[in-house]
């Protein structure tokens, strides 16, 4: 997997359906112990609430939970999972407390509820893509600087840094798959006079 979708950062929202009132939460996580250490936040937050379902996907061998804690079978946990599967995400953990207002939602209610807390949580938390990247270095003399620039700009190339000592040097971040490209028109718009190597390798949100 070159690259994957997860939560951008931990947040929550919420919504009265019925009387009830259901919050959404959700965090990044990227073990289970990580997933498990949320959830039980969110117990110990919420131990007076009647119900707090949970959900999770990790990337790490492709583990998927999902827990209806005493909702009917199959209308919390699975279709929140189903919420998280649908946007592609990751390495997420979803949490939809439930306080009951007194009126039973029935089967298709719950399943509805439940859903709408995880789509909630998910809008909250807002999505990105991180993907396997380099970071390369881009050394020229200031004549080429221009150019260079403009090439960089004109590609939407994320720029992590640069620095105007003898020469210029300017640290961009590409894809894996894109390095051998760029260095491919690097060398093709300087006629080979300026110099790329790739200083460090990770996984960084693009």
């Amino acid at each position: 997997m070159a690259e994957y979708k997860t939560i951008k950062k931990r947040a929550s929202d919420e919504f009265v359906e019925k009387k009830s009132r259901f919050i959404g939460y959700i965090a990044p996580v990227s073990t289970e112990e990580e997933a498990i250490e949320f959830i039980n936040e969110i117990r110990t937050k919420h131990r007076d609430a009647t119900h707090n379902v949970y959900a999770y996907s990790l990337r790490a061998g492709q583990i998927k939970r999902a827990s209806d804690d005493g909702e009917p079978q199959g209308t919390g946990g699975v279709p929140m999972l189903n919420v998280l599967n649908g946007n592609e995400l990751v390495d997420v953990c979803c949490v939809v407390t439930r306080y009951f207002g007194g009126t039973l939602l029935g089967v298709g209610g719950l399943v509805r509820a439940y859903t709408e807390g995880a789509k909630i949580a998910v809008a909250a938390g807002g999505i990105k893509t991180v993907a396997e990247s380099a970071d390369i270095m881009v050394t020229c003399d200031y004549n080429l600087y221009g150019k260079i620039e403009h090439f960089i700009n004109e590609h939407r190339i994320f720029v992590v840094e640069s620095d105007f000592g003898a020469d210029v040097s300017i640290v961009v971040r590409l894809k894996t798959e894109d390095v051998s490209g760029f260095e491919h028109d690097i060398t093709e718009l300087t006629s080979a006079k300026a110099k790329t190597e790739i200083i460090s390798r990770g996984w960084n949100e693009m």
